[in-house]
């Protein structure tokens, strides 16, 4: 039996190929999302317009199954070791849905009376978020004109154990042994922002709260050096005398970015909320 022997340039060159292909086989405007962490995927999707549909486990990976109604379009994610493998478009009827359109029925047939005309410039909404549109809510009698719930991905610093071989200058031999290093750990969080004229405050998850801190009030954290701009908004708040980390929030996008001292950091995409009936429309 003859043996085929591939060298490592090679097999770089397959796997180079291979992760290619998974992200050429993506729908248009997803192949970005291949090779993103699970949890920052879904976050992702549903920003997107997607609803996860179901989920499925086979034996090295796991699939999920997403519908968006605006596309018609059903896509099919595959899950190996926390991150997102392929992401493929599937058969409506594998999101249970009909091909025919995104809610099963034809849409042609039926035209509700929505109240106003959409083209009528003085029926558009002006004002820059929901909460405008309704009765404000208050929290230590400031009218809040912004509610944030936001999900992402947060750094913060840690210890690591490593093993491996280091040089002896004493002996002039090399050793085997281990060490302690200062590391950035990663994990899954969500924050909340609360915004009003010129101030605000954010509260954050344990795992970005050091040992040493202010002290925040009920995990809430003033801001302070509040910026709000049609496109962006900044702003600051105080974890200890040396990490006073920046908040930054895409208005557009809907992404926020939060930094800190090296390698306190978070970021992801918000979602609007208010403080009345909780509804999104």
């Amino acid at each position: 039996m003859s043996l085929v022997r591939i060298s490592m340039p090679m097999l770089a060159l397959v796997l180079a190929l291979s992760a290619q292909a998974a992200g050429a086989q993506a729908p248009q405007g997803l192949a970005d999302l291949v090779g993103a962490r699970a949890a920052g995927g879904e976050t992702e999707l549903r920003a997107r317009g997607y609803e996860r549909v179901k989920a499925e486990k086979s034996d090295d990976r796991s699939y999920t199954y997403w519908w968006s109604a605006s596309r018609s379009q059903c896509l099919s994610v595959a899950t190996k070791e926390g991150r997102y493998d392929s992401i493929v478009a599937t058969p409506a009827p594998d999101c249970g849905r009909s091909a025919r359109s995104g809610n099963d029925r034809d849409r042609s047939a039926y035209h509700p009376d929505i109240g106003y005309n959409p083209a009528t410039p003085s029926s558009q909404r002006q004002s820059p978020s929901y909460v405008q549109d309704r009765d404000r809510y208050q929290v230590e009698g400031q009218n809040v004109d912004l509610g944030l719930v936001c999900f992402g991905d947060g750094t913060r610093p840690g210890m690591a154990t490593s093993y491996g071989w280091t040089w002896n200058s004493r002996t002039e031999r090399y050793d085997y042994g281990n060490r302690t290093e200062m590391t950035g750990q990663q994990f899954d969080a969500s924050l909340m922002v609360q915004l009003w004229s010129g101030g605000g405050r954010i509260r954050l998850p344990k795992k970005l709260v050091p040992p040493i801190n202010s002290r925040g009030q009920d995990g809430w954290w003033d801001l302070y050096d509040v910026e709000q701009g049609p496109d962006m908004i900044r702003a600051r708040y105080r974890l200890n005398g040396l990490n006073k980390p920046q908040v930054t929030i895409d208005r557009r996008s809907g992404r926020i970015s939060v930094q800190g001292t090296a390698p306190y950091a978070f970021s992801g995409i918000c979602d609007l909320v208010d403080g009345s009936d909780h509804r999104r429309f």
